[in-house]
């Protein structure tokens, strides 16, 4: 029998680390080959984490919500019963040289996912104690390896217990009590307020110990959870009581939460600075009369091509840009600062923005400009479900050449939208509002938009921005100006 480590593989985006969102198995289970382990979270998406080998869990090294480095353990498995290792190591990754002493062969942790990156030095993971994980948030007195014991005394206090007496010192030859429990938030809180965690009893589900309970520490000096406040002191002789609608509030510093930048948000600012800094930003505006093309959508929804497909404003904007970018391919390019040389791109990977319960991300739907309408309509649909669903992959945020964003769906008229690194081109659309606006010399209420475009002024010229964006809003205009740009 032996104890295999698995360190966290590079998943091949030139990442450095990764987030635990969930674990998909407790110390103690049994697992196949190749059987999801792991859901982590990078800069970029949520990855699952196959198991390279089988054999029983011993231990996980990391929480749910913990930073791990790129070849840092991840977890450990037993697997050297008979019938219970069920994969012979793989060869190397090809991008790893041979003779590497890369985790894999040091560790002996069986092959490679992705391939391995730099093995990170010894304790270098920012992780919390070796084996928490699910199966030790819910039962503390289970072992790494085997199921838990019958307890040999009864707890020492109930849960609910108001406050908890300073931890004894575990006697000779008794294991050493369990670290608090409590969530990587709160233990930075305690950190900062000065409260110690040993000497608390958590008010939460199972013990955990909660923010509101490190906040009554704090306030009581750090030692626990406070005491009821006192009564009011009675107001001195003489001196009547203020008015209840006058009475100033108390000075107290006011509450803050503070948010761990992890995932998607780290990487969105990271990359919003990086472009914002080095993409000269040029912002123009175009508002136009799309009555025409509402009207032509009702009438796409009636069509037996578009059946079981949902076409959208967006769709057309969609459609619209690519033909656009055929006419003016400077704003389908990128900007190569180490070779000096702009780069064209003969299709577009269109990037459409969604806003997730993870943050922003932006998923492209490749060559969209070989798609038609129906086509396009329906990958922009399928693009944007599994987005929400938090289960876009990295080959899906991969490779945009250009994006568009809907601010309209928030009610928003115009903006002045950041490029996507790497890209030249970024239009937001706006709302489409019934607006008084002059058609054929009278004013009538007509559906209208306005749409921002943002472009690199180093790879697009004013003047081949403002066709492109006049291409745009010729085509939402008059759909049938489309058929020119064909």
């Amino acid at each position: 029998m032996s104890v295999r480590e698995f360190p966290l593989p590079d998943l091949g985006e030139g990442l450095t680390e990764s987030e635990i969102v969930a674990w998909r198995v407790a110390v103690g289970d049994r697992i196949e080959l190749n059987q999801v382990v792991a859901d982590v979270e990078t800069a970029k998406a949520v990855v699952e984490i196959p198991s390279p080998f089988a054999g029983v869990v011993t231990a996980l090294h990391a929480e749910p919500g913990d930073t791990v480095d790129v070849g840092s353990p991840l977890f450990s498995c037993e697997t050297g019963e008979a019938g219970v290792d069920a994969a012979a190591p793989a060869p190397a990754s090809s991008a790893e040289p041979a003779g590497a002493a890369g985790p894999s062969a040091r560790e002996g942790s069986g092959p490679a996912l992705v391939g391995y990156g730099a093995a990170a030095e010894h304790g270098s993971a920012r992780r919390a104690r070796p084996g928490l994980g699910r199966a030790a948030l819910l039962e503390p007195a289970a072992e790494a390896g085997r199921a838990p014991a019958a307890p040999a005394a009864p707890a020492a206090a109930p849960a609910a217990a108001p406050a908890a007496a300073p931890a004894a010192p575990a006697a000779p030859g008794e294991r050493p009590a369990e670290r608090p429990r409590s969530t990587p938030p709160v233990r930075k809180l305690a950190r900062d307020l000065g409260v110690d965690l040993e000497r608390l009893a958590g008010t939460g589900e199972r013990g955990l110990i909660t923010r509101d309970d490190v906040e009554a520490a704090a306030a009581a000096g750090g030692a626990g959870p406070a005491s009821a406040p006192a009564a009011s002191a009675p107001a001195p002789a003489g001196e009547a009581p203020a008015a209840p609608a006058l009475a100033r509030p108390a000075a107290e510093p006011l509450g803050e939460e503070r948010i761990p930048i992890r995932g998607v948000r780290k990487h969105t600012a990271a990359a919003m600075v990086e472009s914002a800094f080095t993409a000269p930003h040029v912002t123009e505006f175009l508002t136009v009369d799309v009555t025409r093309s509402m009207r032509a959508l009702e009438r796409f929804r009636e069509a037996p091509e578009f059946e079981g497909v949902r076409v959208t404003p967006l769709a057309l904007v969609a459609k619209a840009v690519c033909l656009a970018a055929r006419r003016t391919p400077e704003l389908n390019s990128r900007w190569d600062e180490q070779a000096q040389e702009i780069v064209r791109f003969d299709g577009v990977n269109l990037g459409i923005a969604a806003a997730t319960e993870r943050g922003l991300v932006v998923p492209n739907v490749k060559r969209a400009d070989a798609l038609g309408l129906p086509g396009l309509a329906h990958a922009i649909g399928e693009l944007a479900a599994t987005a929400r669903a938090g289960r876009s992959t990295p080959a899906d945020l991969a490779g945009g050449t250009m994006t568009i964003t809907n601010i309209g769906v928030f009610g928003i008229d115009a903006g002045t939208p950041i490029l996507n690194p790497g890209e030249a081109a970024i239009l937001a659309m706006g709302a489409v509002r019934r607006t008084p606006w002059e058609h054929r010399g009278r004013v009538a209420l007509r559906e209208v938009m306005t749409l921002s475009l943002s472009f690199d002024h180093r790879l697009v010229d004013g003047a081949q921005g403002s066709r492109f964006l006049a291409d745009v809003g010729r085509m939402l205009e008059d759909p049938a100006a489309a058929l020119a740009m064909m």
